[in-house]
Parts: C-alpha cells; structure tokens; sequence
C-alpha cells in the first residue's frame, strides 16, 4: 500500500471505512491510467477483473460509487480523495457537485480555512497554500482562474441550479463566454488534463439535466458518494450498477459510528377510541419529557468528563405548512409546559420568505450552539441531506409514513454522535423516536429481514414522564473550603455544612492559587512524596514565592487602597486544609523490565457454535474490502495441506499475537480438536476438508478468540514507578430527580433501583455527594462515615489501575483512611467473588496497595490495604478492623 495513504489517513484521523475508501481508490489508480479521453470501455474490463461487483459506470467516463452510511463522513473522505489525488498523482483541479442549496453551502464552508469543519484540517500543504474554491458566485472573477501558485482548485456547483438553468434545451451560465478566458468556464475546465468530478448525495440527481450537461466536461474519474446507492422508480429502489464499496448503517451501528436509535411508547399505551388531535398531544408533551431528560443527562455527562456541553433540541416532523404553524402556537402558547418554550421554536418550511426566512436559516445553522436558544425545530419536508448536525436527540413525526420511512428517513438527521463516538452512556449515544401510535409497527419492521438497523425499544413509565430530573456538580470538599466555590445542591436538599475557610474575594483568589500550584507538585514526588511534605518550611516558601509571582490585584483595585492579602498566611492555612482533606493516592505505574514473554494456557475450546456443514463441490470466495471473487472446488484446493490440522494452524499464524515457534503445541492440540469436532458430525473425511478450506478463517478467529481468554504475560522483573505522590480530587456530576436526593443514613424504599439516588449527609467524605450501586455500597458508607478518618467513594479516571490483557482501568468502590492504614474497599454481591473479572480486579488492586505500602513507608506514610467485601457480611455494626479481620 502507498505510504502516503496511511500519513493521509493519520494526518485526518480517518476511520475505518473512510481509510478502506481510500485504499481503493489507491488500488483503482495502481491499475488504471486515468487520463483525458481515455477509453472507458476498456477501464471497465480492467476494474472488473479486480472488482467483478462494478457492473456498469452508468456515466461516459469512469465513475464509483462509494457508499457510505450517514454519519460516517462523507465530506472528510472527499477531502482525503483530493488530498490523496493531488499529493501522489498531482492532481490540481476538481469540480464539486452539490445536490442542492443547503449541501452548497456546507460544501462551501467545509473547504474554506478556519471553518469549524474544515476538511483539510492536518494537511500541512495546504495550511501553506490552501485550495482555491470556486463556486457559482465567483468563478467569473479573474482570480478563480489566475492561479499563480499552481494549487488546487476546488469548484463547487449546485446541480439544482444547472437543472434551472438548462431548462427548455438552454446552456448553463456556466458555459457562456469568460471575457478573461475568451471562452466558456465550462470550456477551460473541459480543458484541464487531471479534472476529477466528485458528486455527492449523488443519488439525488443521477439522471438530471445539469448532470447531462455535465458529462460534456470528460473529466478523467468520477467519484460519487451517498448512503442510499440506488434510485427510486415506479418499480421499487434501482441499485446503482458502479458501487465499490457499500458501508451500510447496519455496519457503523455495529461500529459505534453512530447513534442508537430507539422506539418509544408509553407503558400499556393503547390508541383505541383516542381522536388523532390527542394522540398528537400526547406524543408532543412526552417527546419534551425524554428531551428534558436527556438534556440533563447530557450535562451530567459533560461535566463528570470535563467535555464540552451539548444542548439537544426535538426535531418535529409536522403534516403541512399549516400544521407546522399550529404546531408553533401550540409550543410557544403559556399552557404549554407553562410557556417554557416561548421563542425557543422555529418552523423550518417554505411558507418563510425573506426576512423571516434569513432568520430561520440563520437559527437553524447555529442550533448546535449552547448559547443559541433553539430548542425545538418543526418541519415538514425541507431538511434532508446536508444538514449536519449532531445534537438532534428526539424526533416527534407526526406525519403519516409508513414504518420503513419512518425508520430509514426520518432518523437519518438525527444518527450523528456530538463526541465523535460512542461514550458507554446510554442517554449520550441514543437517538429517541417517540412513536405511541407506531410503537409496534416500527418494531416489527426494525426486526424484519428487510431493515437496515435494530432499534431499541424504550417503554415509559407514570414515573419516567413525571420524573423532573437535574445536573449536580459534586466538588470536593477541599476546593469548596479553599476556593469558596459555591456547592451544587439538589432540589429539596439542605445543602453543606462547610463553611469557606476565607471571608474576602481577594483571599479566596490567593487561596486558589495556592492550590492550583500546590498540586502541581503532586507530580514531583522527589519534591512532594506527599501532601504533608508541601508544609516542610521548603516547600512552603517555594510555593508562597510562586503565589506571589501569579497573584495580581483585579483591575478595579486601587493600589494602596485594597489591602493585599497575606500570601505566607494563606499558603499555611492552605496546606493544612490539604492535609486534612486529601487521602495520599500515589499514582503508581508498573513497567517490565528485561525480557517479557507471553504465551497461552492450555484448554478445551466450547465448540457448540460450530456446526458448519459440508459446502457444495464448487466454493465462491469474495473478499469482504475488495470485493474480488475467485472459485475453489472443494476437493482439489490450490494449496493442499498434508494434515487436516494444518488448515487451521496457518490461519492462527497469522494473528500477531501467535508465534509458531513458541506456540506450535497448543496450536496443533487446539486445531486436532477443531478437526474431531467435525469428524463427530460429518460423514467422511472428505468433507471435513471441505469445511476447513471454507471456513478456515471463520473457525480461526474463534479459537483465536477463546486463546486470548487464557493468555499470560511475565516478565523478568518489573519496575515500579511513582508518577504522582498524591492526586488531586477531581469533579464528579450526577443525574437526580427531585425526591431522589437522601441522606445516606437511611436506606431507600425502592432498593431494586439504587443507581437513581442522589445520597449526602457526609461528615467525613471528601465529596458532599455520592452514588451507590447497592444497598450494601451505602451500608459501607454508614461503616467509614462513622469510623474513619475521611473517606472517599473515587470518580472516574482518579485512579489508573491496570487490570487484564487487555489492561483496562480499574476504579476501586470505595478508599478509607483510619488512624493505622489506608484502605481500598470492594463490595462485590456473594456470587461476584469468583468472577473471573472480579478476581482480575482484586490481583491490580492488591498489587498496587503493595507497591503504595512500599512508597509510603520509605516517606513515612501509613500502608495500604485491599478488602473484597460479600455485599451480606456488611452491616451496621461492623467495623473496619472487623471486616479486615475477616476479608483483609
């Protein structure tokens, strides 16, 4: 493969399907000549012989499809094709076609600098002289053809616009005289050697006038995208005949490219005797319910992960422009969720025209914002292709459509993830689609042999459309006594005992700073081993010599008139909050050390799944990235193996994590029980041969995939490193509804749903809040409450403990300091604890309480101790030292 494919790639951060689009078209230029006038015909004959699916161009000039689903990237893969095509084949000029207004005008902003999409974002070559775009407003300025710098020009037109301008047998503009080129525009880029069209939503305009028009431009290649390859006719959907490759939405489902799409009814919903006007009602009110919901969740989510806050809004797919109008007044009416949406709807259709119709245009394009109000969008049929978003979070269609529109068209808008992919929270990568009346029939069809996707079925509750939730920033008590940042307090809750160590906002400034430079040192454990260290008179100096350096009076203050605070002064009081706040959590990491080595256990492979019966004499072989397809008669294969194990033993050796040599034993006994397998339910060896050469590389992944189950890794020796001697407490946030907020003391009514409350009441905890899995979890917390110094239940990412292959982080329950020891504390449900992940967690865990224990005494800290708790031996009158008695 080119190397210049994989540093494009690299450089954009292509995905997988992106980065195998441009494979192809690395292969299809390794093949064929693309060149001005060259002979298609024979093109086709040299493409087929590689790619036997392409039937046909269906243009004049040789073209591919590249069918990608929605939310893939598209328009990224048409920057890294021009990238790819200019920097490797020294291709300048290409011309950009545009299904309509709206995806011109993206395209337009996509290839322009300094936009917020910018497809070029990476290349270094065009960051010195980015591509010219030329589009149908400028192209007749002389600059749109006196290039002096010989880069890339990118033309840009919206084939709609041709199709107008063609009408009646007429030319295109486009091709009228050019005073500054003596002839047509069209012309000089008929002209130009290395022209390369790209079309995309091609399938929007594959047999249009201006796209006729256009052939007359030759260029060398065509490259098409969409993520519907074929036309509708009278007769049903037509597949395109030039399709290279076909990524469907089934795949980047699967993938975790896009949202998950999800049915919701209510619980025991039924329409009978329901006039239409109230099932309408009923669908709106809910839609804005799972709206307000997901909203908060979204926020939740943004601030337990320092990302960025998404503002979702509610897509409204209304029957007409008179419906979407009555739908506004309805929504912005005070009766309406007591008019909370007043001025945050608009209606996007064509019954808006000028003034009114800039405006919503302009509000459309900003709704991603969070500080642009729009919260629900109505339309009827005017956002389809183009308009990308990815804060589109619940759709209302209250259009008649059968189920397939519904789920094929409708969502489309909505699949697009705001991170760029998937979280592991479920409200974060859902796509809701509130269909009471529809519920059944839409999940028939996503389950049908028919549908592109799955859907999920969401049900909800009486509880669930009354559950008014909220965002709860929990902040450590340290920061809230130093900084005096005001403490997130849930509806119906008292709120926090601390008192802010501070009284002026000048203090409270020179405090944070102390802070701030304070854990800075938390990476330099030959400075800081630990929090107590930063008080040496060493340290304090330092670090009140570094706050004074930063700390500047507000520009409001007049020198002499506001008292400066006493920084010295600060800094102790500073400090000593820190030690009384902090539990000392060394970040440890564990690095080999000589030579490592690996191999596997030996074992019995399950192979129940594997029933493959005995193929037809004649086998078809089709490559899955390619599309090449080669036959193989069963019983003569090109490469005849002596033994029926070594079918299988050569695709195991391809995997790099197999070796031969050290693994050949394994791989033959692990291969002789694949074949006796099949010789237990197949007639002859013959066919038993016939399966291996046919499914070898499916039985393969899954004996590779059991073999990783019983993976080891040693090495000779291990080295142990302090990154950081303590670590700062980070934020957390958490989702509660009103009257889910307890104190910790007393044990809920529903205890089946834990994860929903909000607990708080702490004396002792680091954080004023927390959330618990169990009931035995917040028993625990009764137990370290009572007993313990300061505790505290970790955040994610407070801890990077390593456990398993595949070396995943493991974030303890619960960590308590006492008067003796420092302890890691893991309840697990009785029937956990022989769980082979359980265990895996347990081994990181204690390894690391011995490697803190070793840290901490050579600086004079108290050791660590791991405890893995059964949920049923937690109750209220035991205490930490009983229950290291029995379970340390």
């Amino acid at each position: 493969m080119n190397r210049q494919v994989n540093a494009i790639a690299g450089r954009m951060s292509l995905r997988a399907p992106q980065r195998e689009a441009l494979e192809l078209l690395d292969r299809l230029t390794e093949i064929i000549d693309f060149k001005k006038a060259g002979d298609a015909a024979l093109a086709l004959r040299i493409i087929q012989g590689e790619f036997p699916t392409i039937q046909d161009f269906e243009r004049e000039f040789p073209s591919l499809c590249f069918a990608l689903a929605t939310g893939v990237g598209k328009t990224r893969l048409m920057g890294a094709f021009i990238t790819y095509l200019h920097q490797v084949h020294g291709h300048r000029n290409f011309f950009v076609m545009a299904p309509n207004l709206t995806i011109y005008n993206k395209l337009i902003a996509d290839f322009t600098p300094n936009t917020r999409k910018y497809v070029f974002q990476g290349i270094s070559d065009f960051a010195i002289n980015p591509p010219l775009v030329v589009m149908g407003d400028n192209y007749e300025h002389p600059q749109s053809v006196n290039d002096i710098f010989g880069g890339v020009r990118i033309n840009v037109f919206n084939i709609s616009k041709l199709n107008s301008e063609v009408r009646g047998g007429k030319n295109p503009r486009i091709k009228r005289l050019h005073e500054v080129l003596g002839q047509s525009y069209f012309e000089y880029l008929a002209n130009q050697p290395d022209l390369v069209l790209l079309m995309d939503e091609s399938h929007r305009y594959r047999a249009s006038a201006g796209v006729k028009a256009i052939n007359d431009l030759k260029p060398v290649l065509g490259l098409e995208l969409t993520a519907t390859p074929f036309v509708e006719s009278s007769k049903g959907p037509v597949p395109f005949k030039n399709v290279i490759q076909d990524y469907p939405l089934a795949r980047a489902m699967a993938d975790g490219f896009v949202k998950e799409p999800a049915v919701v009814t209510r619980e025991n919903f039924s329409t009978v005797g329901m006039q239409p006007d109230e099932i309408e009602r009923i669908k709106l009110e809910d839609g804005i319910r799972v709206h307000e919901a997901t909203k908060v969740e979204l926020e939740t989510y943004a601030r337990s992960t320092d990302n960025r806050i998404v503002k979702p809004f509610v897509l409204v797919i209304a029957r007409d422009t008179t419906h979407a109008a009555e739908l506004l007044k309805r929504i912005e009416s005070p009766d309406f969720f007591e008019g909370r949406y007043l001025g945050r709807v608009i209606q996007v259709d064509s019954s808006k025209t000028g003034a009114e119709e800039d405006e919503m245009i302009q509000r459309l394009l900003a709704v991603e914002s969070p500080e642009e109000k729009t919260e629900i969008v109505i339309h009827v049929n005017m956002l389809k292709e183009g308009w990308d978003v990815t804060n589109l979070y619940t759709i209302v269609p209250l259009r008649a459509a059968n189920a397939r529109t519904l789920i094929e068209q409708s969502i489309g808008r909505g699949l697009r993830l705001p991170y760029g992919k998937r979280t592991g929270v479920k409200p974060v990568d859902q796509l809701n689609i509130i269909a009471h009346d529809r519920f059944q029939e839409i999940v028939d069809e996503a389950n049908s042999g028919k549908s592109i996707i799955r859907m999920e079925k969401v049900i909800l509750t009486d509880e669930d459309l009354h559950r008014k939730t909220e965002t709860v920033v929990s902040t450590s008590t340290l920061e809230t006594l130093v900084t005096g940042t005001s403490v997130s307090t849930p509806s119906g809750w008292i709120g926090s005992d601390s008192v802010p160590l501070f009284k002026t906002e000048n203090e409270r400034k020179a405090a944070s700073l102390v802070l701030d430079v304070a854990q800075g040192f938390s990476t330099r454990p030959d400075l800081a081993p630990n929090v107590a260290a930063l008080s040496s008179p060493a340290m304090r100096e330092r670090i009140t010599l570094a706050v004074q350096e930063r700390y500047a009076p507000a520009q409001t203050e007049m020198e002499g008139i506001i008292e400066k605070p006493d920084i010295a002064a600060i800094v102790e009081k500073t400090l000593e909050a820190m030690k009384n706040q902090t539990i000392d959590m060394p970040r440890i990491v564990v690095l080999p050390r000589g030579e490592v080595k690996a191999g596997y256990h030996e074992f019995r492979l399950n192979l129940t799944s594997v029933h493959y019966p005995n193929p037809s004499n004649t086998l078809v072989l089709q490559t899955l990235r390619t599309g090449e397809r080669s036959t193989l008669t069963a019983d003569a294969s090109g490469v005849e193996e002596v033994r029926l194990q070594d079918y299988l033993v050569r695709e195991l050796v391809d995997y790099d994590d197999i070796s031969y040599e050290d693994q050949a034993d394994l791989l033959y006994d692990l291969s002789t029980q694949v074949v006796e397998h099949l010789r237990s339910y197949l007639a002859n060896e013959t066919e038993v041969k016939n399966v291996l050469i046919c499914h070898a590389a499916q039985i393969g992944q899954l004996v590779h995939s059991q073999m990783r189950e019983h993976a080891w890794e040693k090495a000779t020796e291990y080295e142990t490193k302090v990154t950081c001697g303590f670590m700062a407490l980070k934020k957390s946030a958490y989702t509660v509804a009103k009257g889910d907020a307890l104190d910790f003391r007393a044990p809920p009514v529903d205890k089946s749903n834990m994860s929903k409350y909000l607990f708080g009441g702490f004396k002792k905890s680091l954080y004023p809040y927390a959330k618990f899995d169990s009931d035995a979890e917040r028993r625990l917390a009764v137990i370290l409450d009572r007993e313990a110094l300061k505790w505290l239940r970790p955040v994610a990412d407070q801890f990077h403990i390593r456990y398993g292959l595949d070396s995943r982080n493991y974030q303890p329950d619960f960590v308590a300091e006492t008067d003796e020891a420092i302890y890691m504390l893991e309840p697990k449900a009785k029937n956990e604890l022989d769980d082979v992940v359980v265990l895996e967690k347990a081994k990181a865990a204690k390894l690391y309480c011995q490697q803190a224990s070793a840290y901490n005494a050579a600086h004079g800290g108290k050791p660590w101790k791991y405890l893995l708790i059964p949920h049923d031996a937690i109750m209220d009158n035991m205490t930490i030292k009983g229950l290291e008695g029995m379970y340390g």
